[in-house]
């Protein structure tokens, strides 16, 4: 199955958040990059007009962003998280984990929400996938370039 006909999997805040912002580019920013762009061609000859380029460039990546939300909204299937349940770890789940003596919280969510800064970490990345389905006590272990690290659910929300 190619990528264009793939499901994407996400929560709601996740699928909301990726609507708010194809709102944002269409509705505010869209419009602006193009008034900037209209203004930077009359600052001149256009094969030396820094700002006109960079206007283009700037233009052409929203536009980029625009075509990928509106693909990716048209495949998500958005997860109830309410049916996950509180006993098994899903998507949309808050997991306490212990490792190396020291407990850690994440939310497993879809790829595209994913967030490691924020602890929101994929369901398809190594760890999110080895979580998935394990209950409170359980232990999994996940291949990481330092070798093999363990993993203790402490609690899942």
């Amino acid at each position: 199955m190619n990528q264009q006909n793939q499901r994407v999997q996400m929560t709601p805040l996740g699928y909301r958040q990726l609507v708010d912002e194809l709102e944002q580019l269409e509705k505010t920013s869209l419009p602006e990059a193009i008034e900037r762009l209209s203004k930077a061609r009359d600052f001149g000859d256009l094969s030396e007009n820094a700002e006109y380029h960079s206007a283009k460039e700037a233009l052409s990546a929203m536009e980029g962003r625009v075509e990928e939300l509106k693909d990716i909204l048209t495949r998500v299937t958005v997860v109830d998280v309410q049916k996950a349940g509180l006993d098994s770890v899903g998507l949309g789940s808050v997991v306490h984990i212990e490792v190396n003596g020291s407990v850690h919280e994440f939310t497993i969510v879809g790829e595209w929400e994913a967030d490691p800064a924020a602890k929101k970490i994929s369901h398809e990345s190594p760890l999110g996938k080895a979580l998935l389905g394990k209950k409170v006590g359980d232990s999994v272990e996940v291949e990481a370039p330092s070798g093999t690290i363990s993993y203790a659910i402490k609690d899942v929300k």
